[in-house]
C-alpha cells in the first residue's frame, strides 16, 4: 500500500451487547446518506466476512475490517485512511459489545473500543431499550465512563414500545449531557435472513435492494440523520504514517482464487494488499466447474459454505481435475471451507458423504456440528505460500464442522488461542498443498 491522504472523520456504531441493532442502524445510515448525496465509507470491527459485503451493497463503496488484536496500529490507520478516500465520512460498525475483547496489552484486545480510541472516532451507542425506561440512562452512563479513551457522542434507542417509553428513556439519558438522536420502534419487518454463520450473504439475498430501501426509510424516519452525520465530524481525521505494507505477503505473483457462493470468505484488506504489492488476482468458480488458470503460480481456496454445496462440488469434475493437476507443481492453500474441500470427503447436514479433492487426508462433517470460535495465533511449521517456517500469523476460527477422520499429513502450523493456551498442531500439509480451519488476518505485529 502507498502513502495516502488523511481519511475523513469517522463514527463508531456500537452497543453494550450483541443483538442490539448495530447492523440495522449501520445499513440504514449508509443507504440514507447515499440517498442524500453523502459519500460514506464503511468499516467493520473484528473478524467478520459477511457484514462488510452488506455495507458495500448499502453504500456502493468497499468496506474493510479493522481489528486491534490481529493488526498493527500502523495497519489499522492505513486501512482506515484507504477506505476513506473520496469519502465525506466513515461509518464503522462495532462487533459484539463495545468493550468486549480478549486479554492483551492496552489497545490490542480486539475490542471495538480499541479501534475507536486508536482512530479517535466518537461512538454512537445503540441501546436496546426493551424492558426498561429510565434505567437505560444507567447503562449509557456506564458505557460513557468505563473507558476514558472514548467518547459516547450520542444514543439511538432501539425496540422502543411507545412514544411514552421513548420520552422516559430520552429524558433520563439527556440529563447526562448525551443527546438521544433517534428512537427505533419495535419492528420485525426489516430483519435480514440468517444462517449458521450469521446473516445470509449479501450476494445470496435476492431482494436485498428492497430490504435496504426499507431499512433506510425506517432509519431516516426515526433518527436525525443530519445530526448523526455532524457527530462524525468531531472525530480525528486518521492518517497513515507511511506504508504498512500488505497485511500478509502475497502467496504468489499471479493468484488463482476460488470465488462463488461456496467460497467467498476472503478479507478485502488481503486482496487490496496483494494487489498493491503487485500481485495479479484471477478468480474462478468451482460451482461453475471452473479450475485455476494454468498460468497462475498459486491457488487459494477461501472459506465459505461448501457444506451447502457439497454434492455440486463433488460433481464438478473439471474443477477437481484441474485443481489436482495444478497442485502437482504449484502451491494450493485452503482456509476453513477451502480446507474441507481439499480433504477426502465432506459429510453434509443430512449425513450424506461427498467425495472432495483428496489432496489432503482429512475428512470433515457438518452433520456433527460444534461451534469453534475465537482468535488464533499461528506459527508455520514449514515453508509455504504464507511464508517461511516460523512465520507468525494472527487470525481466527469460526466454523461448526467437525473432523470426522483425522489427517495423517504433516501439520500446517502450531496454533494457540488468545487466552494463553499451549500451542497445538493444526491443519494439514502434503506436498505443495496446505490447509487448516485458521483464517489469516495479518502477519503478527
Amino acid at each position: 500500500m502507498t502513502n495516502i491522504n488523511p481519511s475523513p472523520a469517522g463514527l463508531m456504531i456500537a452497543a453494550p451487547r450483541s443483538g442490539s441493532g448495530k447492523t440495522t442502524l449501520t445499513l440504514g445510515l449508509l443507504r440514507a446518506l447515499r440517498h442524500a448525496g453523502v459519500a460514506a465509507g464503511s468499516a467493520k470491527c473484528g473478524p467478520d466476512y459477511i457484514d462488510p459485503a452488506f455495507h458495500r451493497a448499502a453504500s456502493g463503496r468497499a468496506s474493510v475490517n479493522l481489528d486491534s488484536w490481529a493488526m498493527s496500529p500502523a495497519l489499522l490507520r492505513e486501512l482506515a485512511a484507504q477506505v476513506g478516500i473520496d469519502c465525506d465520512l466513515i461509518i464503522c460498525e462495532a462487533s459484539m459489545g463495545l468493550f468486549d475483547g480478549v486479554p492483551g496489552p492496552a489497545g490490542q484486545t480486539g475490542s471495538s473500543a480499541d479501534v475507536a480510541a486508536a482512530l479517535d472516532w466518537p461512538v454512537l451507542l445503540v441501546l436496546d431499550a426493551s424492558g426498561q425506561s429510565q434505567s437505560a440512562a444507567a447503562v449509557v452512563k456506564g458505557c460513557a465512563t468505563y473507558d476514558p479513551r472514548i467518547t459516547i457522542a450520542g444514543v439511538v434507542l432501539n425496540r422502543v414500545g411507545s412514544p411514552r417509553h421513548a420520552r422516559l428513556a430520552t429524558e433520563a439519558i439527556e440529563a447526562l449531557g448525551i443527546p438521544v438522536v433517534g428512537a427505533l420502534p419495535r419492528s420485525d419487518g426489516i430483519m435480514l435472513p440468517e444462517r449458521h454463520l450469521g446473516l445470509v450473504q449479501a450476494a445470496e439475498t435476492s431482494d436485498l435492494e428492497v430490504r435496504l430501501a426499507q431499512i433506510a426509510a425506517f432509519v431516516a424516519e426515526h433518527t436525525r440523520v443530519d445530526v448523526i452525520q455532524a457527530l462524525a465530524s468531531r472525530g480525528h481525521r486518521a492518517a497513515a504514517g507511511g506504508s504498512a505494507g500488505p497485511a500478509v505477503q502475497p502467496p504468489g505473483q499471479r493468484i488463482a482464487i476460488a470465488q462463488d457462493a461456496a467460497f467467498s470468505f476472503l478479507y478485502p484488506h488481503l486482496l487490496q494488499g496483494w494487489c498493491a504489492a503487485g500481485a495479479e488476482i484471477r478468480c474462478f468458480s468451482p460451482l461453475a466447474d471452473e479450475g485455476p488458470d494454468d498460468d497462475c503460480d498459486a491457488c487459494w481456496l477461501p472459506g465459505g459454505y461448501p457444506e451447502l454445496h457439497a454434492g455440486r462440488l463433488a460433481g464438478s469434475h473439471r474443477f477437481l481435475g484441474r485443481l489436482r493437476r495444478f497442485s502437482e507443481t504449484r502451491p494450493v492453500h485452503g482456509e476453513c471451507g477451502g480446507y474441507m474441500a481439499l480433504g477426502t470427503s465432506l459429510t453434509d447436514a443430512g449425513g450424506v458423504m461427498h467425495p472432495m479433492a483428496g489432496l489432503l487426508s482429512i475428512s470433515t462433517s457438518f452433520a456433527r456440528r460444534k461451534l469453534h470460535l475465537g482468535y488464533r495465533s499461528a506459527r508455520l511449521i514449514d515453508h509455504g505460500c504464507l511464508g517461511p517456517a516460523g512465520t507468525r500469523l494472527r487470525g481466527h476460527e469460526f466454523h461448526y464442522s467437525s473432523v470426522e477422520t483425522p489427517s495423517d499429513d504433516i501439520s500446517f502450523a502450531l496454533v494457540s488461542d488468545a487466552h494463553g493456551a499451549e500451542p497445538v498442531p493444526t491443519g494439514s500439509r502434503r506436498g505443495l498443498v496446505s490447509g487448516s480451519f485458521f483464517h489469516v488476518i495479518a502477519t503478527e505485529p
